[in-house]
């Protein structure tokens, strides 16, 4: 056992991964600039913690890998578990899809509660220390390996692995230029995505029961929202737009809700009773940073999280993807190379399937390639045959909980479903 593992970040990426490192190191510290709440409660440094976060079925499960008993502890604390299909509404392409058992359990949680859980759980894991304002100028290296972190007050912690969890603020591009190393070449795609939330009392009779509602966006109307059951009887319900968000006023954030595809999420806030008014967020990219590309990296330094790749949070994948990538750090292999490797292949199918989506809005920067619009023009007849194909909804839900590949939906078996579908029965679901 190697010893000692310092994670930089107690985001959700950073504690996943000291939950992973501990189990081969003799010592993990976490270190966080912001204050931690004693509480469960929102903080300074996760800016969308306000707002709807999906945590999907895959990354649930990871979690559970992670941290046994997770789920568990988190339901005792009232989050609330149901089937992603069954207990859901999915409107995506105008269409509202199909409902059966889907076998994908959605574990529905506030930010909050969730973020303390897991840094409940990962505080007391043996040798691990979770240090809060704690800010970080730079790295201790020698001979071409990371041997540490250097801290603002001039303190140095030495290292046998530093572990970059700071999220879309990640110095690691900086710090690699002073280590005589090239930074990563970036991928970026200008999504200017603004959304704003608001929290609402719930009842059982809201939603007709279900717990989750997702409007999806169209070409022609580029905005969307999603409603998630959380703990304490509340909804949070989150609407969003490319290039132009709701507004912050309650009336506002109405009547844009009643622009969307479906009337689902209008309905609900306007019969709601509000809780605190809506806060908003602006996200302005995409950004991936191409880790595993680059012909020299210093040994003892890896990457995680949105420090490597954050994608449109409006698909709610980051926290999995958070989870995929920790998992991870159980290979024995943590060289740069290997590793960088094994999470590129972790992070492809969330960025094909956001960045695919995102540039067929015209708000978006960049053109889709022709392979992107033959996909797109496939799911547009996807979506219409899943409105009364239960089994299509399922193989969708497979997708984009990171079950399965986005090519399942090419299948055989999923074209055929398609072609005899009679799609061209589906009828969009009204404005």
């Amino acid at each position: 056992m190697m010893d000692h593992a310092v994670v930089i970040g107690a985001s959700i990426a950073g504690l996943l991964s000291a939950a992973a490192l501990h189990r081969r190191f003799a010592q993990v510290t976490v270190l966080d600039r912001d204050t931690l709440p004693a509480v469960d409660a929102h903080r300074r440094g996760v800016g969308q913690s306000r707002h709807a976060h999906g945590l999907l079925a895959r990354g649930s499960e990871v979690m559970d890998e992670l941290l046994p008993g997770l789920t568990a502890e988190l339901v005792a604390q009232g989050a609330i578990r149901g089937d992603m299909q069954d207990r859901a509404r999915h409107v995506h392409a105008g269409h509202r899809l199909a409902r059966g058992p889907s076998g994908l359990t959605a574990l529905l949680v506030s930010r909050p509660l969730l973020e303390g859980q897991v840094r409940r759980r990962v505080s007391a894991l043996p040798g691990v220390r979770v240090l809060a304002e704690r800010t970080i100028t730079g790295l201790l290296a020698s001979q071409g390996r990371v041997t540490g972190v250097r801290l603002a007050e001039g303190d140095r912690i030495p290292a046998d692995l530093v572990v970059d969890a700071a999220g879309r603020g990640s110095r690691t591009p900086f710090w690699l230029s002073d280590l005589g190393c090239r930074p990563p070449k970036e991928e970026r795609v200008t999504i200017d995505l603004r959304y704003a939330s608001r929290e609402f009392r719930r009842r059982d009779d809201h939603l007709a029961g279900d717990l989750l509602a997702v409007v999806g966006c169209t070409p022609g109307v580029p905005r969307a929202g999603v409603a998630l059951a959380l703990e304490d009887e509340r909804w949070v319900v989150t609407l969003a737009g490319y290039s132009e968000g709701p507004p912050r006023g309650p009336g506002d954030f109405a009547a844009f809700a009643a622009t969307l595809t479906a009337p689902d999420l209008h309905h609900l806030v306007m019969t709601a009773e509000p809780l605190g008014e809506p806060r908003s967020y602006h996200t302005p990219t995409a950004v991936r940073r191409r880790y595993e590309r680059l012909a020299a990296f210093p040994d003892g330094l890896l990457v995680t999280g949105d420090a490597v790749c954050s994608v449109n949070p409006l698909y709610g994948q980051g926290m999995t993807v958070a989870a995929l990538e920790a998992r991870q750090l159980l290979d024995p292999d943590l060289s740069p190379r290997a590793f960088f490797r094994r999470i590129a292949a972790v992070v492809d199918i969330p960025w094909e399937i956001t960045v695919g989506a995102d540039l067929r809005l015209p708000t978006t920067s960049g053109s889709p390639t022709a392979k992107m619009r033959l996909i797109g023009a496939y799911l547009d007849r996807f979506h219409a045959a899943a409105a009364h194909d239960a089994e299509l909804t399922r193989r969708f839900l497979r997708v984009t909980n990171l079950y399965d590949p986005p090519q399942a939906l090419l299948s055989p078996a999923a074209l055929v479903r398609v072609l005899r579908s009679g799609a061209q029965r589906a009828v969009p679901v009204p404005a």
